[in-house]
């Protein structure tokens, strides 16, 4: 299945043999069935807005290029490096989290992007596995040294992410980071106490975004009583699975597209369903399974506090996210835009993405098990 010798100790060799080549896999088919669904929903959107039929697709490509290359680099190196980088790009997120609210443009509301040409860059997509490096790193330090304030700072980074994110607004965004952080929080060995005052501060801060903030309350209150509210886009996505059925209507020969402003991107899976049906919606959920429950599994073993944290935050933060974009479209939970992981359009997202699972393939390479010329390392071997 490879080029490259077990007596061959080249950097491009080590790695091939000592990365999981499940999640390698598994990624690989993620963004295979990604850039076909796009290519099918996005022609439509754009000749609806006046863009070439193939804009989106052309740019998912080059972001696809961007990505698989981010992935791959960060995936070469090793835990410290890892570390290193992690801690890096969280401060540079958040300077470019200040800066979005000074020079960002206001769209429906919010600053979210800072634009860079052609392409608008989302801070907020790459500060999620940031910061969930650098609080793995704050908790690791705590338990490795005696008295240094880890979880402190940890505590004031997380409330300080929070402060950014709800000034944008993106109460998604704050809504995920949190629960990552309170995951970790709890792996790092928060007291069971500790535990359900976190759960009723997020609630109290979930019921205060609802009184404050126009559009959480609008969202919450159109899926709670559909019937006094313009539920158009839902409907058309719980509709486009009805349409589907079992098999689909074909590729290509779907028609939700046509209508829903976001098909290629916070819809897409609305778009599998109709066109391919439940079967191939039901192999992308196990897909995203297997991703999350591989990178769990290789965390069974491993003894350094670090890469527990570290891996198990960028798998919650994965699994969520897919989790909030499959659960919107099929009307189980409020309406959110958040990105179907390596599916949906979107450069921010999916090189961010990248970024995070290039750390999950670094940190859960198994080193010690590779001898060149000694061992039979077979697929997925740990």
């Amino acid at each position: 299945m490879s080029t490259f010798s077990r007596t061959d100790d080249s950097v491009l060799s080590t790695w091939w043999w000592t990365v999981d080549r499940w999640l390698l896999m598994s990624i690989a088919l993620l963004i295979t069935i990604g850039i076909v669904l796009v290519f099918g929903a996005s022609p439509a959107v754009a000749e609806r807005i006046g863009l070439s039929s193939f804009h989106f697709v052309e740019r998912q490509v080059v972001f696809l290029v961007l990505s698989i290359g981010v992935m791959f680099s960060v995936s070469l190196m090793n835990p410290l490096m890892v570390r290193r980088t992690g801690v890096l790009l969280f401060a540079a997120c958040l300077v470019l989290l200040v800066a979005t609210l000074i020079v960002g443009p206001e769209v429906k509301g919010a600053r979210r992007w800072i634009p860079l040409g052609s392409f608008s860059l989302q801070a907020s997509e790459f500060l999620k596995p940031a910061f969930i490096i650098f609080t793995a790193w704050m908790f690791s330090e705590s338990s490795r040294v005696p008295g240094f304030p880890g979880w402190k700072i940890s505590f004031a980074s997380v409330v300080l992410v929070v402060g950014l994110l709800i000034a944008q607004p993106d109460f998604g965004q704050t809504m995920l980071v949190s629960f990552v952080w309170g995951v970790q929080l709890f792996m790092a060995g928060l007291a069971w106490f500790w535990v359900g005052a976190l759960v009723v501060t997020a609630l109290g801060g979930l019921l205060i975004a609802y009184l404050t903030l126009s559009h959480v309350a609008d969202r919450i209150d159109r899926f709670f009583h559909p019937e006094n509210a313009d539920t158009y886009q839902v409907d058309l996505a719980i509709n486009s699975f009805k349409n589907g059925g079992l098999l689909g209507t074909g590729p290509g020969e779907g028609t939700v597209k046509m209508r829903l402003p976001d098909a290629h991107s916070d819809y897409i899976f609305a778009v599998a369903g109709e066109e391919f049906g439940v079967v191939v919606c039901l192999l992308i959920i196990g897909i995203f399974a297997v991703i999350v429950i591989r990178g769990l599994v290789n965390l069974l073993k491993e003894q350094d506090m670090f890469t527990v944290l570290a891996v198990a935050g960028l798998l919650t933060q994965f699994g969520i996210q897919a989790f909030i974009n499959l659960a919107v479209n099929l009307s189980i939970i409020p309406s959110k835009g958040m990105t179907l992981p390596f599916i949906s359009y979107g450069g921010s997202s999916m090189i961010a993405l990248a970024i995070g699972m290039g750390m999950i393939l670094s940190l859960t390479r198994r080193y010690s098990q590779y001898k060149p010329g000694q061992i039979n390392l077979s697929w997925g071997s740990k």
